[in-house]
């Protein structure tokens, strides 16, 4: 039986290895072709290995475009939309899950089913109330709508963490004397730290990978990251070596923030999962 569980979890870890590889393979691939000369990078048969690696790619992205800027929009807008999100969202998953309704299912359901509306069935009315606004090409107007977009699934995932709380904390806070505010700012909060810790830092990673609203609601003061890889797709065709470069410059921040903060991200999604 002991051999069984043994072989049982080698294969298990075995398994989970090659799904590893197989989903982290196309970022090791972005990578090595940035290194390759554009001839090399279209080569028959690929090389898995730069033979003659070169930094002129990103010397040629840096010259073309200003990254900072683009990197500075993109940071401007997941945290700018993260934070506005929580403002929302802190106390309307706090009214959902602590003074529930006969209709607050049905809003939970409708809420998550907006996010099943294709982007572009609502970009004309929006284009026309930003181009009307003059929120057009600015980080404030793409700061609303992409929280917006990602209010649904932050206000989910708030309701989640907070129904797991026990009432009994909260009444006993009200029994001796503590207001609203307090309950919510002294007590909820902090016993939901890590819920919401997983919240931002999903919300953040979903607001940098945004592209179709920055692709179609900015053009150069306030273009994020997306919109400069998109850049890089022109009339005579597509520069791979260029493209990966320029990829790998606009993935590197938001994959330093996953990775020292995995444990923190899995123990909030997981938070509640066994009682």
């Amino acid at each position: 039986m002991h051999n069984r569980e043994m072989m049982a979890r080698a294969a298990w870890g075995t398994v989970a290895w090659l799904v590893a590889l197989v989903m982290f393979f196309p970022i090791y691939w972005m990578l090595i072709t940035s290194f390759k000369t554009e001839g090399a990078a279209i080569a028959t048969p690929p090389t898995f290995l730069p033979v003659h690696p070169t930094l002129e790619n990103y010397a040629a992205v840096q010259a073309r475009s200003n990254y900072v800027l683009f990197a500075w929009n993109s940071i401007v807008v997941a945290f700018g939309s993260t934070g506005l999100g929580l403002v929302v969202a802190v106390p309307a998953a706090w009214a959902m899950a602590f003074i529930p309704s006969k209709r607050t299912r049905g809003t939970l359901l409708w809420m998550l089913s907006t996010k099943m509306l294709p982007p572009v069935g609502v970009l004309v009315p929006i284009y026309l109330l930003f181009r009307d606004w003059g929120l057009l090409d600015t980080r404030i107007g793409l700061v609303m709508v992409v929280m917006l977009m990602n209010l649904p699934i932050v206000i989910w995932m708030l309701y989640t963490y907070f129904k797991e709380i026990p009432r009994d904390i909260l009444e006993s806070a009200r029994m001796e004397g503590a207001g609203l505010w307090q309950e919510l700012l002294y007590i909820l909060l902090p016993i939901s730290l890590g819920g919401i810790a997983s919240t931002v830092l999903l919300t953040i990673i979903l607001a940098w990978n945004e592209s179709f609203w920055s692709l179609n609601l900015t053009a150069s003061d306030a273009a994020p990251l997306t919109a400069f890889i998109a850049s890089y797709s022109s009339p005579e065709g597509l520069f791979w070596a260029k493209l990966s470069a320029a990829s790998t410059l606009a993935i590197a921040p938001i994959l330093i923030l996953g990775w020292f903060s995995q444990k923190q991200l899995v123990r909030g999604l997981t938070f509640g999962a066994v009682k």
